[in-house]
């Protein structure tokens, strides 16, 4: 079940490029934003597109890339991912199958190298964690054990982002207005069934 979600967000965002406002790119300078866009949901839960965008005009992040991390208000676990991985497992000992991609609390994500195979990429992956001014880095993350309507579902807090020789701070999690997404023949939108948005500001060098 899981799988063929997965197959179906990835077809999505191969035909789909998302809309970066004019707005965005002149209040966000000096900032990595981190938006958490939810595309559909499952029967425990729901699958995400998370996506960096790096703000910052003259501060890029270099090799061995960035670094996510969060805090999971419930019990929730990452059935898979698509375009990043987590660092742990964590304990999934509670499952005799199926088991998931994680089940720590803290998960800590970090992209795929650049040579990863194409039927585990998304849009906007796979660069090793390099993430240049102006540019993006994607992936896709199918959450079980979450709410799985707007009513119930709980947004992800506590975010940390890293990167080498660099520290943010991260702002708290925020509900704004869902992505809108337009297909590359510009022919048709959609719109994420929700958005959350978490802004993390350059604190110093390390």
């Amino acid at each position: 079940m899981e799988s063929l979600f997965s197959a179906v967000i990835v077809l999505l965002l191969v035909s789909f490029s998302c809309f970066t406002s004019s707005e965005a790119l002149t209040s966000n300078k000096g900032n990595i934003t981190i938006k958490w866009d939810l595309m559909s949901w499952t029967p425990d839960g729901y699958v995400a597109v998370v996506t960096a965008y790096n703000y910052q005009k003259q501060r890029s992040i270099g090799s061995p890339g960035w670094k996510m991390s969060w805090r999971w208000t419930r019990k929730e676990v990452i059935w898979s991912m698509v375009g990043a991985q987590t660092t742990k497992e964590g304990d999934c000992s509670m499952f005799n199958e199926n088991i998931p991609h994680s089940c720590t609390s803290k998960p800590t994500v970090v992209d795929l190298p650049l040579k990863t195979p194409y039927n585990q990429q998304i849009a906007n992956c796979c660069k090793g964690g390099v993430l240049k001014p102006g540019l993006e880095s994607a992936f896709q993350i199918s959450v079980g054990n979450a709410g799985d309507s707007v009513k119930t579902v709980r947004m992800p807090v506590n975010f940390v982002f890293t990167a080498p020789k660099q520290q943010y701070i991260c702002r708290p999690t925020k509900n704004v207005r869902p992505t809108r997404f337009i297909s590359a023949d510009k022919r048709r939108m959609t719109t994420a069934l929700m958005t959350w948005n978490i802004t993390c500001v350059f604190h110093k060098a390390t």
